[in-house]
C-alpha cells in the first residue's frame, strides 16, 4: 500500500476508528516511514492544540455577570446621554479601544504561543512514552549493553551519542527505537529504574524549532527533564521522582562530554 493510501487513513488511525487489524498494520507501517511517523505526530498536535484552544477562554459566571450589569447600567442612563457628546466620544473610542486590543492581543499571543510550544512538546514526548510502553514491542533493538544499542542508530539517525556505564548506579538500560519530534529523527531510548521506565530522547539541536524552553511543564504523573550537551538536545521523562531523572540526566550529560 503506498504511503498516499496509508494517510488517507490517518485521521481514522488516530481516532482508533479502524478494525483491530488495519490498526496493527497501520502501527506497523508508521514505526518504518519517517513519512507517514510525522503526519502523525503533526495530526496529534493540531488535534491537541484545537482541543486546548477551545478551552482557554471559556468566561467564568463572574465575568458575565458584570457584563450584564454594565450593560444594565447603560440601558437606564438618561436619554440626553446618547447626544452628540457621546457619539463624539464614541467615535474616539472605537479607534482607540482596538488599538488596545491589538495591543493586547500581541502580547497575550506571544505568551501564548510560548505556553502553547512548551505544552506541546511536553506533551508529545508523553504521548510517545507511554504509546511506547504500552506497545506489545516498546523497542527495536533490546540490550542491556550501550556498547550494542548505540551501534544500532548508526545510519539511522544523523547524529551520534554516547551512552553512560550505569554499574552500580541503580539503571538499566532496556533497548531504543527511532523516533521524531517536529518531524526532526531521533534516538528514543528506554531505561528502568525500581521497576519505573523512563524514556530519554535524544534530537540534535540545530534542527529542532529555536528559542525551545530550557524547563517544561510536568504532564499528568510525568516529569521532565531537558538539556542540551554537543549539539544535542536531551529529555528525559518518566513517572518516577524527579530526583531519578536528575541524576540519570548528570549521567548522561557526563557521557555526552566525555
Amino acid at each position: 500500500m503506498a504511503c498516499d493510501q496509508w494517510l488517507a487513513k490517518l485521521d481514522t488511525y488516530l481516532d482508533g476508528e479502524l478494525s483491530a487489524e488495519e490498526m496493527k498494520a497501520f502501527d506497523a507501517h508508521v514505526r518504518t516511514c519517517p513519512q507517514c511517523a510525522a503526519q502523525a505526530l503533526a495530526r496529534v498536535q493540531m488535534k491537541r492544540a484545537v482541543h486546548s484552544a477551545g478551552q482557554r477562554f471559556a468566561p467564568d459566571p463572574a465575568f458575565k455577570a458584570r457584563i450584564l450589569q454594565q450593560i444594565a447600567a447603560q440601558g437606564a442612563a438618561p436619554a440626553k446621554a446618547a447626544g452628540r457628546r457621546s457619539i463624539w466620544n464614541l467615535a474616539w473610542a472605537f479607534p482607540v479601544a482596538a488599538l488596545a486590543l491589538l495591543m493586547i492581543t500581541v502580547l497575550v499571543t506571544g505568551l501564548s504561543d510560548r505556553r502553547s510550544q512548551q505544552q506541546t512538546i511536553a506533551s508529545e514526548l508523553t504521548d510517545q512514552h507511554v504509546a511506547t510502553l504500552a506497545s506489545a514491542t516498546p523497542v527495536d533493538v533490546v540490550s542491556t549493553d550501550r556498547h550494542t544499542v548505540k551501534p544500532w542508530f548508526q545510519g539511522k539517525v544523523p547524529f551520534t551519542f554516547n551512552l553512560p556505564e550505569l554499574q552500580d548506579t541503580g539503571f538499566e538500560l532496556i533497548g531504543g527505537r527511532v523516533t521524531y519530534l517536529d518531524q526532526v529523527s531521533g534516538a528514543h531510548l528506554i531505561y528502568r529504574i525500581r521497576k519505573h521506565e523512563i524514556s530519554v530522547f535524544i534530537f540534535p539541536e540545530k534542527s529542532l524549532p529555536r528559542n525551545l524552553p530550557s524547563n517544561l511543564p510536568a504532564q499528568n504523573a510525568f516529569h521532565l527533564v531537558t538539556f542540551s550537551e554537543a549539539g544535542l538536545r536531551y529529555y528525559v521523562l518518566g513517572d518516577t521522582n524527579p530526583t531519578d531523572l536528575e541524576a540519570l540526566a548528570a549521567l548522561l550529560r557526563r557521557a555526552a562530554s566525555s
